[in-house]
């Protein structure tokens, strides 16, 4: 089952959804939407992407999916999605007030899911 868990900054007024993947027990987001978050242009997502993997921080195959979305055009395309391991790796490299911020939000949704069963959005 998949559902979409909404973080909002206090430091921005940005909102970012994600997709949780409860079979998963994980997170995913795309290049763009992380870039969105961490308030960074994608190129800089992208390298520390490059980076995480080069450095075998974490496993491609293992943090890596791709999920099939509708553009406006009405065509169907595959699209690279990263789990919450990738987003928090990555929020470690962009050290940033949001990226902070976005760590203890996960943490403590966790540690909901982890206490409780499920979480509360």
């Amino acid at each position: 089952m998949t559902e979409l868990i909404t973080f909002k900054s206090s430091q921005e007024n940005n909102k970012f959804e994600i997709v949780l993947d409860e079979g998963k027990q994980t997170f995913w987001a795309t290049e763009q939407q992380i870039a969105t978050l961490f308030n960074r242009n994608r190129t800089v997502i992208s390298k520390h992407l490059k980076n995480i993997f080069i450095e075998q921080e974490l496993i491609q195959d293992s943090v890596f999916a791709k999920f099939a979305h509708t553009a406006n055009d009405g065509k169907s395309y595959d699209v690279n999605h990263y789990n919450l391991d990738v987003i928090i790796s990555i929020g470690y490299r962009v050290k940033s007030k949001i990226a902070t911020e976005f760590r203890i939000w996960t943490t403590n949704i966790l540690k909901e899911h982890l206490t409780k069963g499920y979480s509360l959005n």
